[in-house]
C-alpha cells in the first residue's frame, strides 16, 4: 500500500513499484522493500531489522523480474552485479528469472557479474553501497 515503508530505508515501498521486493512469514506478515539490495540487507541482518524474525520464520521471498516485471522467486532468480542500470537505492543487484535474460542484461548493461541466491554475502552488498 502506500503506506508501506522500506524497514532497510525508510523510503515508501510504492513509490518503485518495479523494484519491490517482498518477503512473506510463516505467521501470514509481510515485509516490503524497495529492492534485491535492501532485501538481502534485511535478510542478512534480520536480528537488526526485525528482532522477533528469524530466518527459519521465512516462508517466501520475492523479488521483480527487471524484464518482466512480475513476481519471482528470489532465491531461484538470477542477479547481475556492477550494471549501470540504478533502482531507488542506487547500484543494485538486478534480478531475472532466466539465466539467459541475466547474460543479454549483463551484456547489454555493463554488467560484471552473475550470482545466484545462496552467493549473495554482507560483503557483496557492501560493495554496492
Amino acid at each position: 500500500t502506500a503506506k508501506d515503508k522500506c524497514p532497510v530505508c525508510g523510503m515508501f515501498v510504492s513509490k518503485y513499484p518495479d523494484w519491490t521486493a517482498a518477503i512473506l512469514f510463516k505467521d501470514g506478515s509481510r515485509v516490503f522493500l524497495d529492492g534485491a539490495k535492501d532485501m538481502f540487507k534485511y535478510l542478512l541482518d534480520l536480528k537488526r531489522y526485525d528482532p522477533a524474525k528469524k530466518a527459519a520464520d521465512v516462508e517466501a521471498i520475492s523479488v521483480k523480474d527487471y524484464y518482466r516485471l512480475s513476481w519471482i522467486n528470489a532465491r531461484r532468480a538470477w542477479y547481475v552485479l556492477g550494471s549501470d542500470v540504478f533502482g531507488p537505492m542506487g547500484r543494485e543487484l538486478i534480478p531475472l528469472e532466466k539465466e539467459a535474460d541475466a547474460k543479454e542484461f549483463m551484456k547489454d548493461h555493463k554488467g560484471t557479474q552473475i550470482i545466484r541466491f545462496p552467493d549473495v554475502t554482507m560483503e557483496v552488498i557492501k560493495t554496492l553501497d
